[in-house]
């Protein structure tokens, strides 16, 4: 299916999937998929992807392609059985198999009987990575100046979420709270 077959309906139809199942991330992740390989946006005017979702449906560039990512590996072991990953954050330490891969170690993950969570998964492809746990302690180090910024924006949270969002929507704020995440897990 080449670019012009998609047209403003099926648009408008990618879009109302997004806003209607927003919590399922496997409906999501297909419809942005779509959107991004077909470049659906360029019909609303957005140059790009990242702006597309970033303006169009609040979202960073780095959820955008995890839930893709996850449509990806989701769509790899369906064939394989009917237990699959529940959620973007389970799916997402086998975005970093390839699809064989995937396919094995999620059956050898299964026959465990470890209870299906983002924590146990990554545990378990990172010890069939050859990523091993050095065991050293977590060591917190938090400069005052640090500190006294994140409690000042706890409390400006708590005087907006009191207030009831009147002030910052709580989409807002959940937005802040991505950008915060992404800027950390950056290397």
């Amino acid at each position: 299916m080449t670019n012009e077959f998609i047209g403003s309906k099926r648009l408008a139809h990618l879009e109302s999937v997004i806003k209607r199942y927003r919590q399922d991330f496997y409906s999501v992740g297909k419809a942005l998929k779509e959107i991004r390989d077909h470049r659906c946006y360029h019909k609303l005017s957005f140059k790009t992807f990242e702006n597309y979702v970033r303006v169009r449906w609040d979202m960073g560039r780095s959820h955008a392609y995890r839930l893709i990512e996850a449509v990806v590996v989701i769509d790899n072991l369906s064939p394989i059985g009917e237990t699959l990953p529940r959620n973007e954050a389970q799916a997402r330490p086998l975005t970093r198999l390839d699809l064989f891969s995937q396919k094995k170690v999620w059956g050898n993950f299964l026959k465990t009987g470890k209870p299906i969570t983002a924590l146990n998964i990554k545990k378990f492809v990172s010890n069939h990575m050859g990523v091993k746990n050095t065991g050293a302690p977590f060591v917190e180090i938090v400069s005052k100046d640090y500190k006294t910024v994140v409690m000042e924006m706890l409390s400006q949270i708590t005087i907006a979420r009191n207030d009831q969002w009147k002030s910052t929507s709580q989409r807002t704020a959940l937005y802040w709270n991505n950008v915060m995440k992404e800027k950390i897990q950056w290397e």
